[in-house]
């Protein structure tokens, strides 16, 4: 935990996601999805707001960027200690930010580009390199007094904290960036403190989730993947869904259609109602995923760098709306917030409960983009 940079407060309703993503990769500002999340300014109460972009260090496409929040100076230098043990640090910088008054109780912003040492892949050479990331950001979250790494992929950035949405965006000033998918989250936390940590998105490698609702198999959930090494350590249930996702896809080389199934499979009763093979499949998944499957209401929106993916629960209890003009697609928790930024959409439907939307690159700029996992070939629906 990072002390005095949390809340009591506690407030019930709910949240406000949004992600636009160009499909053939070409990069855009920040201005669009700040714009876009600002429009959903009362789904929040200024307890989390937070972002991710994919494309935004083209120069250092083949480094780890590891985001690092601290409390204070000697948590930021314990956690560099641990990450120069086994990566060799290319480049380290304070993450440009500006001031704000609405932005207050700031934590120590750093950000790191690294590679994991010869040595390190030689001594764990039954381990991939990602496997090491996960292992290293585990450890620093765990271990290390006041310090957390909460980004941690390639080419990709989380950028997130106590505030309106819209009031973060600006102090990270994102504005000056340029990716190819953005995503974006106003947090009304409802179980848990508001507090730098625990505000979305989530992320781990070139995962990042946000998330609307509640997940009440948390307890669950999260037992099932410390079998596998996970630790959650950020006091949000919102944390489970991206360790599941980096298990069941890069881990597991589950296609994305086949990982969303496990987590929001259809009921038993609707099961029988599929064709003979795709029953065999929801019975394997529920079989061998049990402890996957996530209850309770839920809309969530996730960025890799392969593309994008939406998912609500299976009886759709949060709103989710997704668009498409041309190579661009658009999620949100709301269709205002969609023509805020896409005025005339070419197609518009609403998400449907336990049913997918993936958005992936296409072609070159899917090559371009060296993704760290396998997307598996999911279309949209």
């Amino acid at each position: 935990m990072i002390s005095g940079l949390t809340t009591d407060d506690k407030e019930m309703s709910g949240c406000a996601i949004s992600g636009i993503m160009s499909e053939v990769g070409r990069p855009f500002s920040g201005e669009s999805i700040i714009r876009s999340i600002a429009n959903m300014h009362d789904r929040s109460n200024g307890l989390g707001g937070g972002f991710a972009a994919y494309g935004i260090y083209p120069d250092r496409a083949e480094d780890y960027a590891l985001h690092v929040m601290c409390d204070h100076e000697d948590g930021l230098k314990a956690a560099e200690a641990v990450i120069a043990d086994r990566c060799v640090i290319r480049h380290t910088e304070p993450i440009p930010t500006r001031p704000m008054r609405a932005i207050r109780r700031r934590p120590i912003l750093s950000r790191c580009f690294v590679r994991m040492r010869e040595e390190e892949l030689e001594r764990n050479y039954d381990r991939t390199e990602d496997d090491l990331v996960v292992s290293l950001v585990m450890d620093v979250n765990t271990h290390v007094e006041g310090a957390f790494v909460f980004s941690s992929g390639k080419n990709m950035g989380v950028f997130k904290g106590v505030g309106y949405p819209e009031d973060i965006g600006r102090f990270f000033r994102l504005e000056e960036y340029q990716g190819y998918i953005w995503t974006a989250h106003g947090r009304f936390p409802t179980n848990t403190t508001g507090w730098w940590g625990g505000a979305h998105p989530f992320g781990l490698l070139d995962w990042a989730v946000v998330h609307n609702g509640e997940i009440s198999s948390y307890g669950i959930n999260r037992r099932y993947l410390a079998n596998f090494g996970y630790h959650c350590t950020l006091r949000t249930d919102t944390e489970v869904i991206a360790y599941m996702f980096d298990l069941l896809v890069r881990v597991h080389r589950l296609p994305l259609r086949a990982a969303c199934t496990a987590m929001a499979p259809p009921f038993w009763s609707q099961a029988e109602r599929l064709s003979e093979d795709e029953r065999e499949l929801v019975r394997a998944l529920r079989v061998v995923y049990g402890g996957a499957l996530l209850n309770g209401p839920f809309s969530i929106l996730v960025g890799h760098s392969g593309g994008m993916v939406a998912l609500n629960d299976r009886i759709k209890l949060r709103p989710l709306v997704a668009a498409r003009r041309g190579d661009m697609l658009y999620l949100a928790s709301e269709e205002a917030a969609v023509r805020e930024v896409c005025r005339d959409p070419e197609r518009l439907w609403n998400v449907r409960g336990g049913t997918p939307v993936i958005g992936e690159l296409r072609g070159q700029a899917k090559a371009d983009a060296t993704p760290t996992v396998l997307s598996g070939g999911g279309q949209e629906v």
